[in-house]
């Protein structure tokens, strides 16, 4: 008995749930001209937590021949809206729409929509006429003046870009070569003139004044290079008191003896003996052996010194290249712009 119990309140449950599941469909307008656009809401009343599943419509289905489905709208959890079409005039029949809740099938009521065509005055045929042919918009200077003044533009600065360009390559370019040379120290370049001095024996030569001239501008040179004062320029003494404050005194005490002599020997005619010529050459050796300077560079980089036309060339070459650089960014600038305003003339 309790079984039979269970069992009718499970039927009559359920009766009770399909009994308040309904589905209701309705159309706006039921009556279109040819093209227009119609509305189908389909409408399910169920209880909140029911399953509804909706038909499942696409873009360009057929409802029926004749109808065409256009779009659908999202579904909601009671509303879908369909929207339908027509491009034949006729009275169709819409079948019922199928909709499930809680897999329960149910069915819309039927539907039907008018279409109606456009109404033809056939007592004035000779005032119909046959679909025109697709024609061409007029053409209209206003509308292509402005791509047709920038081509010209573009042109002239064109014809520039390449006047400029042969400016630019008529004027060769200037090359300047930086050579590394090898360097001699100034104490290396002193030795080596002493050397040549001890080569030409004029340690024991008659002419004492052409000797002592040589020994000391060979040193007035080492000192002008090694002290960086223009020792050539100066008088004996006049080194000797720049010295003073640099080397020890027995080393200047030895040139000093030196540059005393050769002035005797250049000015006074005095004449020396051979032994005497030999000290002050071992004095000039070893004053230049003691105020060396060792680790000293020995290439040296050197610069061409351009002339001033050569510079002007050189900053003739760098304005070309800017103008013409600046004039190429300009036409490409044109060229894209005059392409993109043909291209929305003609689409």
């Amino acid at each position: 008995m309790k079984r039979f119990i269970i069992f009718t309140y499970l039927i009559i449950s359920t009766l009770v749930v399909f009994a308040q599941s309904s589905i209701e469909a309705k159309i706006d307008p039921i009556e279109m001209m040819i093209g227009e656009q119609a509305q189908v809401m389909l409408t399910v009343q169920s209880n909140e937590d029911a399953k509804v599943e909706w038909p499942k419509l696409q873009p360009r289905q057929m409802l029926v021949p004749g109808v065409e489905v256009i779009s659908t709208q999202q579904p909601t959890s009671t509303t879908m809206l369909i929207t339908l079409t027509s491009f034949d005039g006729s009275l169709y029949h819409l079948p019922p729409f199928k909709v499930k809740v809680n897999g329960k099938e149910l069915s819309s009521a039927d539907l039907a929509l008018k279409v109606l065509e456009v109404e033809v005055d056939t007592t004035q045929l000779d005032k119909m006429f046959p679909p025109k042919d697709v024609q061409d918009n007029p053409f209209l200077w206003s509308d292509w003046s402005l791509s047709f003044w920038l081509s010209v533009l573009m042109l002239l600065l064109m014809a520039l870009a390449y006047w400029l360009y042969l400016r630019l390559r008529d004027n060769k370019p200037i090359i300047a070569h930086i050579k590394i040379v090898k360097r001699l120290l100034p104490h290396q370049k002193a030795m080596r003139e002493i050397e040549q001095i001890k080569a030409d024996k004029m340690v024991a030569s008659e002419n004492q004044k052409e000797y002592y001239t040589k020994l000391t501008d060979t040193l007035r040179r080492y000192i002008e290079e090694r002290y960086g004062f223009s020792a050539m320029e100066m008088t004996s003494s006049e080194i000797i008191e720049r010295l003073m404050a640099a080397d020890d005194k027995q080393s200047l005490d030895e040139l000093r003896q030196l540059f005393m002599t050769a002035d005797l020997v250049k000015f006074a005619k005095y004449s020396t003996l051979i032994n005497e010529n030999d000290a002050n050459l071992v004095n000039a050796i070893d004053f230049i052996n003691q105020t060396k300077l060792e680790n000293q560079p020995e290439e040296e980089v050197q610069k061409p010194q351009l002339s001033t036309e050569d510079l002007r060339s050189q900053k003739e070459r760098r304005v070309l290249k800017s103008v013409i650089f600046g004039v190429a960014l300009v036409i490409v600038v044109l060229f894209c712009y005059i392409v993109y305003q043909v291209y929305q003339l003609l689409v």
